[in-house]
């Protein structure tokens, strides 16, 4: 009798508490990531509310999921560092999911913003005057090449919304996917973007490819963040 009291107080019992408390601490934990996910899917169906152009148009839209928006939201977090808090997370967020979408690698967009910019990320960027005319907002685009590109892409277009990031933004991914898409080499595509199709053309009669300072510049800064930028 005195060893099976001895077994049921300092072996079974001493377990069945041990284990009771694990379980309420499993509870706890479980609980404690539902409501996180909970905000974070509040957060996500929000998001869009702060991206205007999207009130305007049905063919554009944000729809991540919860799982897409927690991928965005980590690599996001990386490009605000990388920019050394220039490129806003929320931006990034934005770029990253809608890139991901075109089958764009983020990192070219984010790369190509970057030159664009001159490293400062200013949405309210106007280029210099050239005999082309300015160019305006984060992605550079002109007067001219901003409104096809819009329509091309079944996107509205204003002026102004060319100061818009998350509009210039999207135009740019729109713009990559159209080149993209027209000479599948990210050589041409990029160099198109920085000259215009004749200006590709000129350089490739010139050179003899299309390789750029620009398109390598952007490629090689991309290639560099593949080790932090996990494709989702």
């Amino acid at each position: 009798m005195n060893s099976i009291r001895y077994i049921l107080t300092t072996i079974i019992l001493p377990a069945i508490f041990l284990m009771t408390g694990f379980q309420k601490d499993h509870i706890e934990e479980r609980l404690e990531k539902l409501e996180n996910k909970s905000e974070e899917l509040d957060k996500a169906k929000d998001f869009e509310k702060n991206i205007g152009f999207l009130k305007e148009t049905t063919d554009i839209k944000w729809d991540a999921n919860y799982y897409e928006w927690a991928e965005a939201r980590k690599q996001a977090k990386h490009l605000h560092e990388d920019s050394n808090g220039r490129f806003e997370r929320d931006w990034g967020t934005f770029l990253v999911h809608q890139a991901k979408k075109k089958n764009i690698d983020p990192a070219i967009v984010f790369e190509l913003l970057n030159v664009e910019t001159g490293g400062k990320f200013d949405p309210d960027l106007v280029g210099p005057k050239t005999k082309y005319g300015k160019a305006y907002g984060m992605a550079q685009f002109m007067k001219n090449t901003g409104p096809w590109i819009a329509k091309k892409a079944d996107m509205p277009y204003s002026h102004s919304w060319l100061f818009d990031p998350y509009y210039s933004i999207q135009l740019s991914i729109e713009y990559l996917d159209y080149l993209y898409e027209k000479y599948d080499n990210w050589n041409k595509a990029l160099t198109a973007y920085h000259r215009g199709i004749g200006g590709l053309e000129a350089y490739e009669d010139k050179h003899g490819n299309a390789e750029s300072w620009y398109a390598l510049e952007i490629q090689e800064n991309a290639e560099e963040k593949q080790d932090v930028l996990v494709s989702y």
